[in-house]
């Protein structure tokens, strides 16, 4: 096994292509690697292609909140559970609008719009599309979630200017249905796969510490290395157990376990921004330091994940001077600039 981990971790290590055709077995050797060498292999990694001490800054907002027909062991919206959450209508466009104008102005270049629905309803896309065309035109990349997606929802929000799509895939496909019985694993892909063909950005990650195996999490993210164009967002999320959800009791993922699937999602997906998400408030600024240094260079920022907690704007920011981290985008127009005087 040692030989099948060093050979498979070489062949990331000098391979400059992006791979599809990931084996469990390949995966599972880097995954259980020792853990020096999987974070020296994920951050030569990060550092091929991205710069390593620059964090991505997202701002995420429930814009529809609770009552979903989904059941979501882990989600607190779903109206299969008895979480206590109250569900909202659909918010108004130009309240969206000026939520992102807050987070824009205090960072975030990327906003990210979340429903509690399992898909759209006809009647509410003329207001997503309003919210897309008024976050953009703020200069703001746009992300909505908002459940599966016709070729016609798909549609209207590419034409409204959509940037990316989010629908994680939560899990493995065999411990899929141990979590979510009310759609299938293959209508996550098929959702997948209509975004990407409509030439919207996929942004697909899942979430750990459901009670899962190690191989699930390696399965997991094998899925999504495995499609034919990588995610260009990755999100890891740690479960958050919430009173009244079926996984209220799920045991803790241990943190290093954690790091190592950040790791993975680097060395499989290198050119993705992973994004650290859900689940930072339960971690220590130990462990969030070790994610960044694996390969995580993306997080949500602001006190509210949808219904969630989620560190404020003072502790990222007292965390990012002690590693010495700084937002993308600073980084990303002083280039620009640069590019600009060049030419």
């Amino acid at each position: 096994m040692m030989d099948l981990r060093r050979s498979a971790i070489r062949g990331v290590e000098t391979d400059r292509g992006l791979r599809h055709d990931w084996t469990r077995a390949e995966a599972q050797a880097i995954y259980d690697a020792p853990f020096n060498d999987l974070l020296y292999r994920a951050q030569t990694v990060h550092r091929r292609f991205f710069d390593p001490n620059a964090v991505q800054m997202s701002r995420l907002l429930s814009i529809k909140t609770g009552g979903c027909a989904e059941d979501c062991g882990y989600c607190s919206q779903s109206a299969h559970h008895a979480s206590g959450l109250t569900a909202t209508k659909l918010m108004a466009v130009d309240r969206v609008i000026e939520e992102a104008k807050r987070a824009r102005d205090a960072g975030a270049t990327r906003y990210c719009m979340g429903a509690a629905w399992r898909s759209p309803k006809t009647r509410d896309m003329d207001a997503l599309c309003a919210m897309v065309e008024g976050v953009k035109a703020l200069g703001l990349e746009t992300c909505m979630t908002l459940g599966m997606l016709s070729d016609e929802d798909t549609a209207r929000l590419k034409e409204a200017g959509l940037d990316y799509y989010n629908h994680n895939i939560d899990t493995s496909e065999r411990y899929y249905s141990e979590i979510i019985t009310t759609r299938t694993f293959a209508d996550r892909l098929e959702t997948l796969a209509r975004v990407r063909e409509a030439g919207i950005k996929v942004c697909a990650g899942g979430i750990v510490g459901m009670g899962e195996e190690a191989e699930d999490r390696v399965d997991m993210l094998v899925a999504l290395a495995n499609l034919p164009q990588h995610p260009e967002s990755v999100p890891i999320n740690m479960l958050i157990a919430i009173p009244g959800t079926p996984l209220a009791a799920a045991e803790k993922i241990d943190a290093l376990s954690f790091v190592r699937t950040i790791a993975l999602a680097r060395i499989l997906m290198p050119r993705s921004y992973v994004r650290l998400s859900a689940g930072r408030t339960e971690m220590s600024e130990e462990t969030q330091a070790l994610c960044f240094f694996a390969g995580a260079n993306s997080i949500f920022v602001g006190d509210t994940l949808l219904t969630a907690d989620n560190p404020d704007q003072d502790s990222d920011a007292a965390l990012f001077a002690k590693l010495g981290l700084k937002p993308l985008e600073l980084e990303a127009r002083s280039r620009e600039r640069n590019d600009a005087q060049d030419a």
